[in-house]
């Protein structure tokens, strides 16, 4: 019998997703890995994890995260690795490209069985219906041959708030700071991106995007990550996966027939120093 299976953020922690498949037994012949996004970075395996995910082909459904958006900038040329970016495997290998472009075709959002699949969040105003489509608006842009300019000009933190009468670049770097950036916004749905931390630390005037009171997708389960300093939540709309594995914390993993949760302890050496 099928299951499904949400995983948290795996960061290049590669040994930690190979030991979490085996603790549920991931049959890929007739089993579904829904990831939450940020496959790579800062880990030590970024370019086992992209080769083991992409090899699993239709057995996987992954959402892009901020990190791997990162990544393909980087590969495009247009921006800078950071201190702390531990790609230059990924940026190296032989299969560079075909990794790429493979990351370049995959999805910004996942709808599937009353359940939603982002990296980060979605914003209040957005029904499923227009979270859907607007996620499409970016894939597009992603796998357009001139994709390098999108990527060039998807950086900054405005506008950090939704209009519909947005265009161009404007529009599309808001669809991607909310599906992969935000944790928190206003009622009104404006977003802040310095903040990482604890819910009882969050500034005045902001909300968990998930607590916004009548948000337009509240009547769905949305799957996301992005968040470690939230830690795990399994509610019945709110599912949240990132439980910090890169940080020392375990790599989860949710079965959404049940409920059932999964765990496995890092074993990532670097994430004990940092």
């Amino acid at each position: 019998m099928m299951a499904i299976y949400a995983v948290g953020d795996i960061q290049g922690c590669h040994a930690e997703l190979v030991g979490l498949l085996e603790t549920i037994c991931f049959d890929a012949t007739v089993d579904k890995l829904w990831l939450v996004g940020d496959l790579v970075n800062r880990g030590p395996g970024s370019l086992d994890v992209l080769r083991l995910v992409k090899d699993l082909g239709d057995s996987a459904i992954t959402v892009l995260g901020n990190h791997d958006l990162h990544l393909l900038a980087v590969a495009a040329g247009v921006a800078e690795l950071h201190p702390s970016d531990t790609l230059d495997e990924v940026l190296n290998a032989p299969d560079r490209e075909e990794l790429m472009h493979w990351l370049r075709n995959q999805r910004l959002l996942h709808a599937e069985g009353g359940y939603v699949l982002v990296h980060a969040g979605l914003l209040p105003q957005w029904s499923i219906e227009q979270a859907i489509s607007l996620a499409h608006e970016v894939e597009q842009a992603l796998r357009e041959d001139n994709h390098a300019v999108f990527l060039d000009r998807m950086y900054g933190n405005f506008p950090h708030s939704w209009d519909d009468k947005l265009t161009g670049y404007k529009r599309l770097r808001v669809i991607v700071n909310a599906l992969t950036r935000m944790r928190i916004c206003t009622p009104q749905g404006q977003m802040e991106f310095r903040f990482k931390g604890e819910l009882d630390k969050i500034p005045s005037g902001y909300l968990p995007w998930f607590q916004i009171p009548n948000r337009g997708c509240e009547d769905t389960a949305v799957i996301f990550g992005h968040w470690s300093a939230l830690g795990l939540r399994v509610e019945k709309r709110v599912i949240a996966l990132d439980t910090g594995c890169l940080w020392g914390g375990p790599l989860s993993a949710l079965r959404l027939e049940d409920r059932q949760l999964f765990q496995i302890a890092c074993n990532n050496p670097v994430a004990k120093h940092w």
